[in-house]
């Protein structure tokens, strides 16, 4: 059973940075696509960012792009969202997802078998 663990959401104010982390266990790793999407309060969950299981290739939605990274380190079984210059609009529940290798970081939800249970990003103004 592969389990993911969310960690470091809170409350910041715009223009802060924060950095999440993603801890999967029960399966290799490194085997894995990972990504993040979030919901906000009445909302669809959305696409944030992908990795492959290698790190060579990554996607971002547009709305992200050149503020978020995501990363990986196979050898700490972790992916990150690093978020900078956070916005009002960044505020939601940010939830980390695995599924099957591939050679692009796809970007549909679908595609994802594995989630976790989200961690709150609370971004004021």
């Amino acid at each position: 059973q592969v389990q993911l663990v969310e960690s470091g959401g809170g409350l910041v104010q715009a223009g802060d940075s924060l950095r999440l982390s993603c801890a999967i266990s029960g399966r290799t790793f490194s085997s894995y696509n990972c990504g993040w999407f979030r919901q906000a309060p009445g909302k669809e969950r959305e696409f944030v960012a992908a990795i492959t299981w290698s790190g060579d290739s990554t996607s971002y939605a547009d709305s992200v792009k050149g503020r978020f990274t995501i990363s990986r380190d196979n050898a700490k079984n972790t992916v990150y969202l690093q978020m900078n210059s956070l916005k009002p609009e960044d505020t939601a529940v940010y939830y980390c997802t695995a599924g099957r290798s591939a050679y692009y970081a796809y970007t549909s939800a679908s595609e994802y078998n594995y989630w976790g249970q989200g961690t709150q990003v609370t971004v004021s103004s």
